[in-house]
C-alpha cells in the first residue's frame, strides 16, 4: 500500500485575487496565512488547506471556476447556513440531495462552487 498522504492543500488560482481573497476571509472567518503577496493559506482542519493565489504571478491560470467544486462538510447546515448569510455572502437554499445529506452551495467570484453538505441523520 502506497504511503497516505500527511496533509491536502488546495490551491485556486485566480484572476480577481484580492475580490477572491476578501470572499474566503469572510466566508471562513479567518485572514488566512500570507506566504508571498500573492499567496494566501486558509486552514480549513488540522490536515486540510484551502490557498488562493494570484494567476498573474504563478505559471498556473485561472480555471475559472469551471469543473471545481470545493466540497466542505459541516456539523450543523442551518447553522452554517445562517452564519455566511449574516456574513453578507449568498448562500443557496438547503436541500436534500440523493446521496444522503442536506446540502447548499455558493459561488466565489471566480466562480468555483462551494457545496456546504452535512449527512442526513
Amino acid at each position: 500500500m502506497a504511503e497516505p498522504c500527511l496533509s491536502a492543500n488546495t490551491i485556486l488560482y485566480c484572476k480577481k485575487f484580492q475580490e477572491t481573497l476578501a470572499f474566503y476571509r469572510v466566508m471562513l472567518d479567518h485572514d488566512g496565512h500570507t506566504l508571498a503577496e500573492w499567496f494566501v493559506e486558509f486552514p480549513l482542519n488540522e490536515t486540510a488547506m484551502l490557498s488562493i493565489a494570484d494567476e498573474r504571478r504563478a505559471r498556473i491560470k485561472s480555471a475559472g471556476g469551471c469543473g471545481i467544486t470545493l466540497s466542505l462538510r459541516t456539523r450543523n447546515i442551518d447553522d452554517k447556513w445562517h452564519e455566511l448569510h449574516q456574513r453578507g455572502l449568498k448562500p443557496g437554499r438547503i436541500k436534500k440531495h440523493g446521496w444522503g445529506a442536506t446540502v447548499f452551495y455558493l459561488f466565489d467570484p471566480e466562480g468555483h462552487r462551494i457545496e456546504i453538505w452535512q449527512p442526513l441523520e
